[in-house]
């Protein structure tokens, strides 16, 4: 048996060729008016920072993924859009759940 990695072609205002995951999540973020993600750059999740360098929604590096958490909610409540933070898998997720329960 052989996998085959397949490509997923969206229509976009950036290219039309075809695009990866983290291309995808992006736009998906954007056509949700998401302005601003909050973040900490980890292996997991470097390529979607690498697509944000490009375009996208407004990245905001954080030193803390509870800082990133009350910031993205803040942003969500003060302007009614949803508010996003990326964070990496494993103590990232763990540091992110104090600021996801107050």
């Amino acid at each position: 048996m052989t996998l085959v990695k397949r490509r997923i072609t969206m229509n976009s205002k950036y290219t039309s060729k075809a695009r990866n995951g983290a291309e995808l999540l992006v736009q998906c973020l954007e056509e949700q008016g998401v302005k601003y993600i909050f973040g900490i750059p980890g292996a997991k999740v470097d390529t979607i920072f690498d697509v944000l360098a490009d375009h996208g929604p407004r990245l905001i590096l954080c030193r803390h993924e509870q800082n990133a958490a009350f910031m993205a909610g803040m942003v969500g409540l003060l302007t009614g859009t949803p508010g996003v933070c990326l964070v990496t898998s494993g103590p990232g997720v763990t540091n992110l759940t104090t600021g996801l329960s107050t």
